[in-house]
């Protein structure tokens, strides 16, 4: 967890801190839209709002009775600011790292998750949500237009990348709109955009779940390669080597193209072992 001096500290306000990556958005009507974007099903939603800094989020979700939010948020001025702002909260609020906690202990059961991440840290919050994809059901999020775009582009698109194939595995992805900087204090240097992740049914890989992350961070940490040569650190099997897919770019090979690849290189290997 980090820690830091604090200085001039106003309760009424919050400052926006480089160290934590934050831009504070404003605009109320943004702030809404975001909000009205998360998807409530029938009966109690559990949500955990991340780095709600001063409640511009909050304040929209806790007017939702369906909702029972909880926050985490690692800036002790913007805790103190929730605690004495949204009273209603207080037991709710888990001073902290995100990347951290536990996230199957943070409801019991699964939930959903919201917030303007931090742009530093946002690649780091999609790797994590991946290691608790059963707990998470649903993601609502501002980052950086660029990393959206990653997320939701499809194979074939210059933009398609580990992210992609790993976060569509398991969720259905909608890119929902755009955001300019004019709406954060202070205003970052680059546009933001608003993305949906929604848990889909995929419940198990249909290979080996270790093998299938290698694969794809191999395939796109050499994207300019062809697979052959890309994944040549995995000592492919000749009869592997020689399938006409790998001519092929990791960009151009879709989620269940991976999957099935792994389980090509799976059962070579195995029946490496048993001759």
């Amino acid at each position: 967890m980090q820690r830091r001096t604090r200085t001039n500290y106003n309760p009424d306000k919050v400052r926006p801190k480089k160290s934590l990556g934050q831009h504070f958005l404003h605009d109320q009507g943004v702030a809404q839209k975001i909000v009205d974007s998360f998807l409530l099903r029938e009966g109690k939603n559990r949500v955990l709002e991340v780095g709600p800094g001063m409640g511009v989020l909050t304040q929209y979700l806790l007017r939702k009775e369906q909702i029972h939010l909880k926050v985490v948020e690692i800036d002790r001025d913007s805790v103190a600011y929730l605690r004495k702002n949204y009273p209603a909260l207080a037991d709710d609020i888990i001073e902290g790292d995100f990347l951290s906690i536990d996230l199957s202990q943070v409801f019991g059961e699964s939930f959903g998750i919201i917030g303007n991440f931090p742009y530093n840290i946002s690649s780091q919050i999609f790797f994590s949500v991946l290691q608790h994809r059963n707990n998470v059901d649903q993601i609502v999020c501002m980052l950086q237009k660029e990393v959206a775009d990653r997320i939701a582009a499809r194979h074939g698109n210059k933009t398609y990348g580990i992210l992609s194939v790993l976060l569509q595995a398991f969720y259905d992805i909608d890119f929902l709109f755009k955001v300019s900087p004019g709406v954060f204090t202070p205003p970052p240097k680059v546009m933001s955009a608003v993305i949906r992740l929604r848990r889909n049914q995929r419940t198990h890989l249909a290979c080996d779940e270790k093998m299938f992350f290698a694969v794809v961070k191999q395939g796109f940490n050499n994207r300019r390669k062809t697979l052959r040569n890309a994944l040549k650190n995995l000592n492919l099997a000749g009869d592997v080597s020689s399938l006409p897919l790998l001519d092929k770019r990791a960009e151009q090979l879709s989620v269940d193209d991976f999957i099935g690849l792994t389980r090509i290189i799976e059962d070579s290997r195995g029946a490496a072992t048993s001759s």
